[in-house]
């Protein structure tokens, strides 16, 4: 649930803040400058140990580790004013990759050692335990293994102790119970087993205890009770059990209290609110408690988030929240809440005062009543109103449109009646809005048009009239509407298909639309479900629905659809179920039916005739319906049909006619065994003269002189890209006029004839909705009598990725530029790492393209990403030995090619993943690798990785940030801080997918897998 993830993001602030304060509080007290030198022997080559164990470096932060100068002026390090002995080791997000030296166990003076934020791996040496005077020790968000050194327990002055985000394993030392000047004790986020050790309430000094995240279980020790200074108690998400320690709740210093996601039970005290004074979050959400809301919650002056959430409680919210003005978020959600009293729902109104309430969900619980009238005098913040799944009756309040920052506006499941209030257009931030499965009458508001940040859209289940508003048209970022089960008339706009976003489902089911399906369904080409079934639509099936290239799910059944099934729906590759059953088809039941990889098919209760298929879909009864068509005949035994008669008396008149031209046969065949025998000599020989350059014609599809013709003579008017092997041209073949990109090889240049074999091989043998299609080749001779090799493609009308991410001034003038937003990125992104998926792991035989570079990936009419030029691709006989070498030539593009192929390495599929990874930072910094900045160690992928993540925005495309075309949604975050988080997510995976060891580099499954969680943050999807 996302509201979970709101309350974490909450606490994570709130501790960061508390550990950085703390830190540096102990770095001024302890800590400074010297202005002479001197030092020790020891200091000095325990540090450079350390950097012995550093493998990556990307902001050369340890370049100044030299002896040009004194060991306390390195950068990071810190030594005391006096001694001149180091005190402080400061390398908090330097990106640095590598392990734990135990050679800085010698730092005996060390006070902080803060190496948080990087990739250090292995394991926490037992030599930490050494340095005595250490009070803080930070190795959070890095990689470190195995379990806690006990020997941490001999750090007698520790006071801050912070490992979260990391793979520690084992349990908390019992050794640890000596630290009895230990304040934060951090170790989130790992997998720590065993139960929660009773000494740690004798660590009398501690105010912070962070264990979520752990695999923990049993009971909370009644021994934390003695902890009269804690101020954050953080255990969720482990598999705690049993009832909270009474003695908790009567620790007042508590400021935050988060025990989500285990399995306490019991009920909250009555008085809770009232020992706890200066709480400010309260997170029980996934656990069993029960009871009722505790009533001294109105006294809870300082709190600002209470979540309640997926529990079992009951009864009724008694609650007066006028006095809580630093409220920012209610989560009730998923309990059983509600007394059916008539006004249970009043304490609404007292959230009139609340001026920061962002949140407010009550999904899934018992409340009954209607909804106060004061609903639009809530906080103009408020983003999320859930109240989903409830017995709420009435109306909608009409002041709803004043609740301007209103984001997620979910009202489904509940008895509301009455019409939707018009000034719901106002919400101009809206991006999901469900009020399905209610009594809503009434026409839909035209201001729906209004709400263009709109991604989902649910009326379904209503009582809903009139016609469709055209206005809805507008609404551009729509990807579901859902109108279906409604009383809706007249035809379907032609606008609603305008929206070329709509891509999970477009629902109008269970209507009372007439007219045809409008041709303007061709637009929707990324949509997977279209459900117009149970109307009273007619007409024939528009051909351009082949168009929707997407679909998965085509529900059309109960209307008045006429004609045959277009062959064209043979396109619909993707297609899982297709129903057109209950209208007026006739025809043959069309048999490119048999070759889509169908689950389920209802032709039934049409006017099919003729036979039906035995293959593919027709070969499984379970999934075919094809009842009520009396004109059938054939197919499968188990769909007890009558054979077919015309078929049997075909067959009849070919048994007469084979056994006459078998009588023939044997007469000619004689005579022609006399005059093979009397000319064989002459014969053979102009078998081998001739046959040979006849057949290989005779297989030809298209010739030189077609392509002549249709690329005008090569014409440089129709030239649109020239590359290391030939040059592309536009051409018109055919009588149909087919727009094709003709590439013409170069065979004076060296490779190009094995470049054409090999893209010929490949090409064959893939075929994929993101590769570049080939219709056609050519192997000839030109009129002068020199070899003519040409490759005939799909064309692509919108150009390259190369074209669109730089401004290219070439010999045939100035290229026009059209921005890509970061949704078009991400979703270009998806398309290649698609195509590779399928190259890596869905061919028969695994292919390596060997050259992915922007100049590769090519955009058809709707911008849909297609990798292409396999003149360099290759075949993998068998799994490749990543670690032998090869005497073949580097395979690839400067800058792109994985830095393994240069030292003889065998190509392999994660070359691939690294030219992948240098492409998406290419997208998100708008910088070529070979940029003339990239000098002197510097690459894209270190000015990258010096960035991530704290100053990405320093680096990205300034295309990108000055685009205002931007998706957005997500809880609690402003678009910015979405966007950035995007942005940071896509500078990881680029990383991640091109560092320079192949064996750490990611599948490019993962990426995949990362990628669609990006976009759906963009989206809003995920909250």
């Amino acid at each position: 649930m996302g509201t979970r993830l709101l309350c974490s993001i909450h606490f994570l602030a709130i501790l960061l803040l508390f550990n950085v304060k703390s830190t540096l509080a102990v770095l001024s007290s302890n800590t400074g400058t010297s202005s002479y030198f001197g030092g020790n022997e020891t200091d000095y080559q325990a540090l450079l140990a350390f950097k012995t164990k550093i493998t990556q470096d990307p902001g050369n932060v340890l370049s100044s580790w030299n002896d040009s100068l004194h060991f306390c002026q390195w950068e990071g390090v810190t030594c005391g004013r006096k001694h001149r002995r180091v005190t402080v080791l400061n390398l908090k997000s330097r990106g640095l990759v590598g392990s734990l030296s135990p050679y800085i166990g010698n730092l005996s003076f060390m006070r902080v050692i803060d190496l948080s934020n990087n990739t250090i791996g292995g394991k926490i040496h037992n030599e930490v335990g050494r340095l005595f005077r250490l009070r803080v020790l930070s190795l959070s968000n890095n990689s470190f293994q195995g379990e806690i050194p006990a020997n941490l327990s001999h750090c007698a002055n520790l006071e801050h102790l912070t490992v979260n985000y990391s793979n520690l394993s084992g349990s908390i030392p019992t050794e640890f119970a000596s630290l009895s000047k230990l304040v934060v004790f951090s170790v989130g986020k790992n997998n720590l087993m065993g139960r929660i050790p009773p000494f740690i309430g004798n660590l009398s000094s501690l105010q912070v205890l962070s264990l979520s995240y752990n695999v923990l279980k049993g009971q909370i020790p009644n021994d934390l009770g003695q902890l009269g200074s804690l101020q954050i108690l953080a255990l969720g998400k482990n598999k705690l059990s049993g009832l909270i320690p009474s003695s908790l709740y009567n620790l007042s210093s508590i400021i935050i209290f988060s025990l989500s996601e285990n399995e306490f039970s019991g009920t909250l005290p009555t008085d809770l609110f009232l020992t706890l004074p200066h709480l400010q979050l309260l997170q029980i959400t996934g656990n069993n408690f029960t009871g009722s809301i505790p009533t001294s919650l109105s006294n809870a002056s300082e709190l600002q988030i209470f979540d309640v959430g997926s529990n079992k409680l009951t009864g009724k919210v008694s609650v007066n929240f006028g006095g809580l003005q630093h409220l920012e978020d209610i989560l009730f959600y998923e309990n059983n809440l509600g007394s059916g009293d008539v006004d249970e729902l009043d304490f609404i109104k007292s959230l009139v005062n609340c001026s920061r309430l962002k949140t407010f969900i009550l999904e899934d619980n018992q409340f009954k009543g209607m909804l106060p009238n004061v609903l639009g005098n809530l906080s103009t913040q408020l983003e999320y109103f859930m109240i989903s799944n409830n017995l709420i009756f009435g109306e909608i309040p009409s002041g709803i449109g004043n609740l301007i920052s209103m984001n997620h506006l979910w009202m489904a499941g509940n008895e509301l009646t009455g019409t939707i209030p018009s000034d719901i257009g106002n919400l101009q931030k809206l991006q999901r809005l469900f009020l399905s499965n209610n009594k809503l009458s009434g026409r839909l508001p035209i201001t729906l048009g209004n709400l263009s940040s709109m991604s989902y859209m649910n009326f379904g289940n209503n009582r809903l009239q009139g016609t469709i508003p055209s206005s809805i048209g507008k609404c551009k970022n729509l990807i579901l509407l859902d109108l279906s089960q409604n009383n809706l008339h007249g035809t379907i706009p032609k606008q609603l298909f305008a929206i070329s976003s709509l891509s999970i489902s477009l629902n109008l089911a269970q209507n009372f639309l007439i007219g045809s399906l409008p041709l303007e369904v061709s637009n929707l080409v990324h949509l997977a479900e279209l459900d117009i079934s149970k109307n009273k639509l007619s007409s024939e099936i528009p051909s351009s629905l082949s168009s929707c290239t997407s679909l998965e799910y085509l529900y059309m059944e109960g209307n008045f659809f006429h004609g045959v099934i277009p062959t064209s729906l043979s396109s619909l590759r993707g297609i899982q179920v297709m129903d057109l059953s209950r209208n007026k088809l006739s025809g043959q039941i069309p048999n490119f039916l048999d070759k889509l990889f169908l689950k389920n098919l209802n032709l039934s209760f049409n006017d099919f005739e003729g036979e039906v298929p035995t293959k593919g879909v027709f070969a499984n009864a379970s999934a075919l319906s094809i009842v009520g068509n009396n004109r059938l005949c054939g197919g499968i035994s188990k769909l007890k049909l009558p054979r077919c008669v015309a078929n049997e008396r075909k067959k009849m008149k070919w048994h007469l006619a084979i056994k006459i031209l078998i009588s023939m046969a044997c007469v000619i065949v004689a005579m022609i065994i006399v005059s093979f025998f009397l000319f064989y000599y002459r014969k053979n020989r102009r078998k081998e003269n001739t046959s040979g350059p006849y057949l290989r014609k005779s297989l030809l599809k298209v010739s030189y002189q077609m392509l002549l013709k249709a690329t005008d003579g090569f014409s440089s008017a129709n030239l649109i890209g020239v590359g290391g092997f030939g040059s592309v041209y536009k051409g018109i073949l055919g009588e149909d006029g087919s727009i094709v990109a003709v590439k013409v090889l170069n065979l004076q240049h060296r490779g190009a004839s094995r470049s054409f074999i090999s893209e010929c091989e490949t090409l064959k043998n893939i075929r994929h909705r993101n590769l570049v299609k080939i219709i056609t080749s050519c192997s000839s001779v030109d009129f002068h009598g020199n070899d003519f090799k040409a490759l005939v493609y799909e064309f692509m009308p919108n150009g390259n990725l190369e074209n669109w991410l730089h401004d290219l001034e070439t010999d045939f003038g100035q290229v026009e530029i059209q921005n890509l937003n970061l949704l078009q990125r991400i979703n270009i992104a998806i398309d290649v790492a698609c195509a590779l998926d399928y190259l890596h792991h869905h061919c028969p035989m695994p292919v390596v393209h060997c050259d992915l570079k922007p100049s590769n990936i090519l955009f058809d009419y709707d911008m849909i990403a297609h990798v292409g030029d396999f003149g360099l691709a290759k075949f993998l006989l068998e799994q490749t030995n990543l670690e032998q070498s090869s005497s073949i030539g580097i395979r690839g593009t400067i800058g792109y090619t994985p830095p393994e192929y240069g030292l003889g390495s065998e190509v392999s599929t994660k070359g691939d993943v690294y030219s992948y990874g240098i492409l998406l930072l290419e997208m998100i910094t708008g910088k070529r690798p070979t940029d003339s900045m990239f000098d002197g160690g510097l690459n894209l992928h270190n000015y990258a990785s010096i960035a991530w993540p704290n100053r990405v925005l320093e680096i990205v495309d300034p295309k990108l940030l000055n685009n205002n075309d931007e998706v957005t949604g997500n809880h609690n975050c402003t678009p910015t801080n979405r966007t950035n988080e995007c942005l940071i997510s896509m500078v990881k995976l680029g990383l991640a997918c091109s560092v320079e060891l192949l064996q750490e580099r990611w599948d490019i499954s993962k990426a995949i897998s990362e990628l669609q969680l990006v976009r759906d943050i963009l989206l809003g999807a995920r909250i």
